[in-house]
C-alpha cells in the first residue's frame, strides 16, 4: 500500500542535527538501563542520532536498530527472531495480525505518562487492542486526501474529481488500496470492506475525462505539479507539507466532507522482548512533545498521535495546519485487508487503469 511512500520519503528529510533536548516528563530512573533493539524502517524517526544520544544520556539506555523494507518482512522478523527485539514500529493495519499471532504483549500505559494526551480517536483504533487491552501506543499518522493549486476553489467532496471543470487537470495516486478507498467514500461505503464493488468501480471510472496523470512517487508529483500539468490531485498529507515547505509549490491540502483515507503507526513491544521496561521508556520518549517539536520542525515528521505534541508546534507550522485534529473524527483509517479482498481491490484498480488508457 503506502508503506513505501510515507516512510521512505522520510529519508529525504533526514539530516544531521545536534540539539540539546530536555524531556521533562521522562523520569531519570523510572526504567532499567541497558540496551533496547528497535525494529523499524530506516530513517523513520526512532534512529535520529541526536535523539538516541539524548535518550541515552537521560536514561542510560542504549538504542540499537534493525530494519525492514516491507511490513511483511517486519512480521517475518518478529516470528523468526524471538527475543531479538524490544520495540517494533508497525502500522495499525498490521497490528491486529501481530496480536492475533501473539507477537506483541499488552502495553502498561501507566509507565507511558505521555500517552495520557494521545488522541482518543487514535488510541481507540480497534487494530491496536484486543479484549480491552492495548497492544501498541499510537505514534504518528497521516492521510491521503485532495490537493489543489492555491487560488482555486476549495472543493468539499471527492466528487470534484469528476467535475468537468477539471477536464484533463487531475492526477491520481497509482495505488489500488487508496483508490478503492476513495471510490468507496464517493459511493458512501466503508473503505476497508465496501460491499458494492461495482459502485466503487463506477465512481473511479467517472473520473476518466479528467485524469491527466497517474503518479507513484512524491518527486514525480512535485515535478508534474510544478510544470502545471494538473491542478487537482489525490495526495498525501505529509507530502503536501514537504511540497510547500521544501519545494515552495503553491499547493493547498483539503480534507472534504467524506474525510481522508488515513494511516496510523504504533509503537509495540514484542511478546519476547528482553527489555520491555526500556522499551516503555523509549515509547514515552517518542511521543514526548519536546522530542516531536525538534523532529518535526528541524527535520520533518508525520503528525504526532499526541495532541499535546501537535499543539506544541508553532501556530503557523505546516504539519500542524495540515493535520488538524478535527480531521481525525472524519478520517477512515485503513485496517488489515484479507488477501482475497486485497486481490479484488487490485483487480478493480487494474480494470480502472485500463479504462483510463482506452
Amino acid at each position: 500500500m503506502t508503506e513505501l511512500t510515507r516512510r521512505n520519503t522520510m529519508k529525504l528529510m533526514s539530516a544531521a542535527l545536534v540539539a540539546g533536548v530536555s524531556f521533562s516528563s521522562l523520569p531519570r530512573k523510572a526504567f532499567s538501563a541497558g540496551t533496547i533493539t528497535v525494529l523499524n524502517w530506516q530513517g523513520y524517526g526512532t534512529d535520529e542520532k541526536w535523539s538516541v544520544e539524548a535518550f541515552a544520556a537521560k536514561t542510560g539506555i542504549t538504542v540499537v536498530h534493525d530494519y525492514y523494507s516491507s511490513e511483511s518482512e517486519m512480521l517475518t522478523k518478529l516470528r523468526t527472531n524471538p527475543g531479538a527485539y524490544d520495540l517494533v514500529i508497525l502500522n495499525a493495519a498490521r497490528c491486529a495480525q501481530a496480536v492475533a499471532e501473539d507477537l506483541l504483549q499488552p502495553i502498561d500505559f501507566s509507565k507511558v505518562p505521555n500517552a495520557s494526551t494521545v488522541d482518543e480517536t487514535l488510541r481507540a483504533n480497534p487494530n491496536f487492542s484486543k479484549d480491552g487491552k492495548g497492544y501498541a501506543v499510537p505514534w504518528v499518522w497521516g492521510m491521503t486526501s485532495l490537493a489543489i493549486r492555491e487560488g482555486m476553489t476549495v472543493p468539499d467532496s471527492y466528487a470534484v474529481l469528476a467535475d468537468p471543470a477539471y477536464k484533463g487537470r487531475v492526477a491520481m495516486d497509482d495505488d489500488a488500496i487508496i483508490n478503492v478507498g476513495v471510490g468507496a467514500l464517493m459511493s458512501g461505503q466503508d473503505i476497508n470492506d465496501p460491499k458494492d464493488l461495482a459502485a466503487v468501480t463506477a465512481a473511479l471510472k467517472s473520473i476518466k475525462p479528467n485524469v491527466k496523470l497517474l503518479w507513484s512517487t512524491e518527486d514525480q508529483w512535485n515535478k508534474s505539479f510544478a510544470a502545471k500539468e494538473f491542478d487537482l490531485s489525490l495526495f498525501w498529507s505529509g507530502g503536501s507539507v514537504r511540497s510547500k515547505r521544501v519545494s515552495k509549490l503553491p499547493v493547498q491540502f483539503v480534507v472534504p466532507k467524506e474525510g481522508g483515507v488515513g494511516w496510523v503507526d504504533g509503537l509495540g513491544i514484542p511478546s519476547s522482548a528482553p527489555n520491555p521496561e526500556g522499551a516503555l521508556a523509549f515509547i514515552n520518549w517518542m511521543i514526548d512533545p519536546t522530542f516531536y517539536v525538534e523532529w518535526a520542525t528541524k527535520i520533518g515528521a508525520p503528525a504526532s498521535s499526541n495532541s499535546a505534541a501537535l499543539s506544541a508546534l508553532p501556530a503557523d507550522d505546516l504539519t500542524r495546519l495540515v493535520h488538524k485534529t478535527e480531521y481525525l473524527k472524519t478520517t477512515s483509517f485503513v485496517s488489515g485487508i484479507p488477501d482475497d479482498r486485497r486481490e479484488a481491490f487490485n483487480n478493480i484498480w487494474q480494470e480502472v487503469k485500463a479504462f483510463y488508457a482506452e
